[in-house]
């Protein structure tokens, strides 16, 4: 039997009895994982050590390789995510809506787990534990293949879990790990018909491109992030700084953050500079259209390339526009449907803004970085889906199960 193989009939076992658990037992095993993640915080940082000196000899991006960095807080917020997941209401088993049919039938939809969920990622070690405990919590089997730049991380926190699962036999297999980081392996994941209930990739834009060409297992599509700070005639000014150098440079490595600033034409002049100045004491480069450069100092002309592109740096395309026609316009051809923000004053705008701005998060005067399951309550998260199927934006609990129909009858037959 091979890795896969085997893998896939252990999850399917270990899903069957998950999905039969009851939350408190759920809850108590991942307060139990959490508490494990702190107690073993120095052997964790060990592991992520080596990853980290491994991507500085591959020459890694610093501003990628915090991506992959750990710390004591960091490990922290995992065990906090975890407990969070706790708190939430565990949607398994709700029943979303009865009615009784002209035939007297009483039908009921029940949620419940999808089954077994693989998951394929790059580089952040919390999603390792943000993805388990919520496959966890919902009732699902988990299969993760993390990337190699952070394999020996992955490989501690799944051994982690699975010493604590290691106590319940029939669920020992619910969190499971494909320790071969080959293309091969992935490409066979993606085939995984027969075990996986759907496939989850996470990470840039190369990876989700390769799993939607290749994957014959449903997919849900996490997203690329090329986002968009529209900064409206009748937005204040130091309102639009603290947001757009929030959004860009808090964290410019994750797929919430904004890569294009869209500016009215009619306040360029007054706020570029003041814009520029903080943008530069933040270290980020600006690619500016020509009527930009003209108010700017420092930036280099812009390309087409720059509209379309997911910098995942300290860059920020910046062009100016005519209308919030223009904005919203530029913004559903080039965007990824993850994240968008306009900053205004004005009731009128806002609201022409989320409602023709296609994009699973639609932002009024808030940075962009708040597209984030921690963020919007959900504890962990599982990923920010771009499609639009049932899930869509930040992925919590209730986007990991599906419905089943109950049907209550007392001997009807169809005529």
């Amino acid at each position: 039997m091979d890795l896969l193989t085997q893998l896939g009939t252990q999850a399917k076992t270990s899903a069957h009895a998950l999905s039969l658990l009851t939350t408190t037992a759920k809850n108590q095993i991942l307060e139990q994982i959490a508490q494990a993640l702190i107690d073993q915080t120095p052997a964790i940082l060990a592991a992520n050590e080596k990853d980290l000196a491994q991507a500085t000899a591959n020459n890694i991006a610093p501003v990628m390789q915090d991506r992959l960095k750990l710390s004591t807080e960091r490990i922290l917020e995992m065990a906090e995510g975890i407990r969070q997941v706790i708190q939430l209401p565990d949607p398994v088993g709700n029943v979303d809506n009865m009615w009784t049919t002209e035939d007297g039938l009483l039908i009921g939809k029940k949620r419940v787990p999808l089954g077994v969920i693989g998951i394929i990622y790059e580089s952040r070690p919390n999603v390792t534990t943000d993805a388990a405990s919520l496959c966890f919590k919902s009732g699902n089997a988990v299969i993760l293949r993390g990337g190699k730049e952070a394999f020996h991380s992955n490989q501690k926190l799944i051994q982690i879990m699975q010493e604590i699962l290691a106590a319940y036999p029939e669920i020992q297999y619910a969190i499971q790990f494909v320790s071969d980081t080959s293309h091969e392996t992935a490409a066979a994941l993606m085939k995984l018909t027969d075990y996986l209930d759907v496939l989850i990739p996470r990470g840039g834009a190369g990876l989700i491109k390769r799993v939607k060409e290749t994957a014959t297992v449903p997919v849900i599509e996490t997203g690329t992030g090329n986002n968009h700070v529209y900064i409206d005639k009748d937005a204040q000014l130091q309102m639009a700084i603290d947001i757009v150098v929030n959004a860009k440079a808090q964290r410019p490595s994750v797929c919430n953050a904004a890569e294009t600033l869209l500016i009215h034409r009619d306040v360029a002049k007054d706020y570029l500079p003041h814009l520029e100045r903080a943008l530069l004491e933040a270290n980020v480069e600006l690619h500016a259209d020509e009527e930009a450069l003209a108010y700017l100092t420092s930036a280099t002309l812009a390309t087409e390339s720059d509209w379309e592109t997911e910098y995942s740096d300290y860059i920020l395309a910046v062009k100016l526009v005519d209308s919030i026609e223009n904005a919203i316009a530029h913004i559903n051809y080039y965007n990824t449907k993850h994240s968008e923000a306009i900053i205004t004053d004005n009731y009128q705008a806002s609201q022409k803004f989320l409602n023709e701005v296609d994009a699973a998060a639609v932002y009024v005067n808030a940075s962009t970085r708040f597209t984030d399951g921690f963020m919007f309550g959900y504890g962990a998260e599982i990923g920010i889906s771009t499609q639009k199927i049932h899930a869509r934006g930040p992925m919590g609990l209730p986007e990991l199960t599906s419905i089943k129909y109950i049907v209550y009858g007392n001997g009807q037959i169809r005529e």
